[in-house]
């Protein structure tokens, strides 16, 4: 065999042991791939507990001082002065406007000098009666004269009487004239300026004084929280069941929490039919004159639930329109189970009414390649680190 024949072979037994060793390891990787397809994979689970929490729903309010009284002049005349500015805050009796209406000063002066001339002519009747009275029992003159005369001074002393009347309607005209405010509150917007005609037909008023001392936030519920409403508060009347609501809490335009708490005082006892909801009012202490007639806010009502079960957001999957989440057994199989939750939400968490229970595993994240029957690795983690994290 020559040398060249000797490589050849040589060469030739290489080849055949490299491809030998090429197979066997191709074989060594499958299989190795097909045992760790046949080992269940890894999924965070927790096991789900009761829970004592309080939930909060949240209405748009709009927000009305306990008064918002017009301010409208009695009398025409002209706007002399105006003693106050727009959104100052104002005691009852505070002179606000004072309306420049000379005919009523010559009213009272009028009806003065009226007085002084009726109280003369009553004095005149008077004296003729005292005159004629003893004239008749003199029988010097007949009783008829002085039946006159008594007559004639009835008659002066109701002229005076109605005289009086006259002055003190005058004066009360006059008083209208200096324009007060009614109650405590807070001035508002002021069309007329000084110079300006107003009178009682005037389109606007002088000015609106709001009292906002304490103030009301009007809210609508729908029919099926109106029900739910008198569900879950106990009493024989309405009245009762409003006063085992807790305490509201009211959110400003800029989400801020308002610093004093309010209570619900009314529910409307009728049903709109067009809008399908009844009105509720919550009153709101207001001693900073922070809240204003007009504005927007949220009434925020907490709801006590004693033995909830809560269940993260991120472990349910919406399919055509019902919720699902995945349940393992214990042998550490997953099955889809629907569920049923409450309308309003406890931070990232749903409340669930039907479909899971106290003790119940489920998996966390991570499943949206599972199906119903695949056995799981189940990586236990505790609820209440689940809770605190999901609240950050």
């Amino acid at each position: 065999m020559t040398m060249r024949t000797i490589r050849t072979f040589i060469f030739t037994l290489s080849c055949s042991a490299l491809l030998l060793a090429s197979c066997g390891g191709k074989k060594d990787d499958k299989a190795a791939q097909a045992a760790a397809a046949d080992q269940p994979q890894t999924y965070p689970v927790v096991t789900l507990t009761e829970r004592s929490t309080t939930l909060e729903t949240d209405y748009p309010a709009t927000l009305e001082g306990q008064q918002n009284v017009d301010i409208r002049p009695k009398i025409d005349g002209f706007i002399e002065k105006i003693f106050v500015d727009e959104g100052a805050t104002v005691k009852q009796g505070q002179p606000l406007f004072s309306i420049n209406a000379p005919q009523y000063a010559q009213e009272v002066r009028t009806a003065q000098a009226a007085i002084n001339s009726a109280e003369a002519e009553v004095n005149a009747a008077r004296l003729q009666y005292n005159k004629t009275k003893p004239l008749v029992e003199k029988d010097i003159i007949s009783r008829f004269d002085l039946e006159s005369a008594e007559y004639n001074l009835k008659i002066k002393q109701a002229a005076l009487s109605q005289a009086r009347a006259s002055l003190a309607n005058a004066r009360v005209n006059l008083g209208y004239t200096r324009v007060v405010a009614p109650v405590n509150g807070v001035i508002g917007r002021i069309p007329y300026k000084t110079g300006a005609l107003v009178s009682s037909q005037s389109a606007e008023p002088l000015t609106t004084i709001s009292n906002i001392a304490k103030v009301y936030a009007y809210f609508s519920l729908n029919e099926k929280q109106i029900l739910d409403f008198s569900r879950d508060y106990k009493g024989a009347t309405l009245t009762d069941k409003i006063r085992q609501i807790p305490s509201v809490s009211l959110i400003l335009s800029d989400g801020t929490i308002y610093a004093q708490n309010g209570r619900i005082e009314t529910v409307s006892g009728q049903i709109n039919t067009q809008t399908g909801s009844a009105s509720m009012r919550a009153t709101f202490p207001n001693p900073s004159v922070l809240l204003r007639s007009g504005a927007s806010a949220l009434v925020r009502i907490p709801k006590h639930i004693e033995s909830a079960i809560l269940i993260p957001q991120k472990s349910t999957s919406d399919i055509q329109g019902k919720k699902f989440a995945y349940v393992v057994d214990g042998s550490g199989a997953v099955k889809s189970t629907e569920i049923e939750i409450m309308d309003n939400t406890k931070g990232n968490f749903y409340v669930v009414t039907k479909g899971l229970k106290a003790g119940d595993k489920i998996v966390l994240e991570g499943f949206s390649g599972l199906k119903d029957g695949t056995k799981i690795k189940a990586e236990e983690r505790a609820a209440d680190s689940v809770f605190a994290e999901l609240k950050k």
